[in-house]
């Protein structure tokens, strides 16, 4: 059964029966099980990935079904987890490959864990904190990670190799201000865009595990609405990168990125952003007002505090130097997940 599913594949000159061994030793955690997520485990389960790992803290939406490939209304009306309706898609598309949901919540703690033995890491994260996670643990155990990136109508890949190629913090040493970059909640996604990126990054992933082809060793980016494809060129590792030059894993050791603590008899989390006393974190609430227009209800705004409800029923009160209250959940990766989607990473 192997032999015919694989056919189209294995007589691929760049893949062949040698290749699609490889596939079928190899294993691949996949971080985030949302539209790229969803769409890259869909390409991998079916290329033969032989070991399927999908790790996601949130449940399925409505507005999910328009680009999470691996969903429908049916998932929707069992309120199933994303990665537990993820492994039974998966599991029906290729019962020989072994495929495992992970319900939790991505963080500093779990991350090293959770990669443990992986071949390879992708990115389907929905915040730049997991990915910056996600890069110290993966430099620091040798383990090749693909970010993968989309909102709007563009989207981003990268092949990170250990030693090989720069990584997520060599040109980006630290984490983007909150509001400084759109989210999928706040400036939308096009379907179709998620399908092209996610299709670049899985056809990386393959080219990597069979050791055939020319990888990315650069950022590219496509905009679907724009048509336009460019290559970037990032370069070699860096010796002053905080992670692979100087293996300062600030993320992986909670140096940086944000804390959640749930706030005791108040039904709410504090999120606190995390910084060195160098890193400038200062950003513009009018800014994220109105990247929130549209989304959200705001109920106050001033030169010190930012605050506007989302549904079902949350209220979000935002400060300036980043730190958030959020009110309607004691539960910290939710909070965590409302803060991504509506301030940014």
């Amino acid at each position: 059964m192997k032999k015919n599913r694989y056919a189209r594949q294995t007589i691929f000159h760049g893949i062949g029966a040698a290749g699609q061994e490889k596939l079928l030793a190899s294993k691949v955690v996949v971080i985030g099980c949302g539209a790229t997520g969803t769409n890259i485990a869909n390409h991998l389960a079916r290329a033969g990935v032989g070991e399927l790992v999908v790790v996601d803290r949130d449940f399925i939406e409505l507005n999910n079904l328009q680009r999470q490939l691996l969903f429908d209304e049916n998932d929707l009306a069992q309120n199933l987890p994303k990665a537990v309706a993820a492994r039974r898609k998966l599991r029906a598309i290729n019962s020989e490959i072994c495929v495992t949901g992970v319900v939790s919540d991505v963080n500093a703690e779990n991350i090293e864990s959770l990669i443990e033995g992986a071949t390879l890491v992708m990115d389907g994260a929905d915040n730049f904190e997991t990915r910056y996670i996600l890069n110290d643990a993966c430099i620091k155990h040798n383990t090749p990670w693909i970010y993968t990136g989309v909102v709007s109508s563009y989207g981003m890949s990268q092949t990170i190799i250990p030693g090989q190629t720069a990584c997520l913090r060599c040109h980006f040493p630290d984490l983007p201000a909150p509001g400084a970059s759109p989210t999928c909640d706040t400036a939308g996604v096009v379907g179709p865009v998620v399908a092209t990126i996610a299709g670049i990054s899985a056809t990386e992933a393959i080219k990597l595990i069979v050791g055939s082809g020319e990888l990315n060793r650069g950022i590219i980016h496509v905009d679907l609405w724009d048509l336009s494809l460019d290559q970037l060129a990032m370069g070699d590792p860096r010796p002053d990168c905080p992670a692979c030059g100087l293996r300062q894993f600030e993320f992986l050791q909670g140096e940086q990125g944000s804390q959640a603590v749930s706030l005791c008899g108040r039904n709410a989390v504090q999120i606190r952003v995390v910084s060195d006393s160098a890193t400038n974190r200062t950003f513009s609430l009018p800014q994220i007002a109105k990247q929130l227009n549209n989304v959200a209800t705001i109920t106050a705004s001033n030169d010190f505090l930012l605050r506007f409800t989302v549904p079902p029923n949350y209220e979000i009160t935002l400060f300036a130097d980043g730190r958030a209250i959020i009110k309607g959940t004691d539960d910290e990766s939710v909070a965590r997940g409302l803060y991504a989607r509506y301030i940014g990473s």
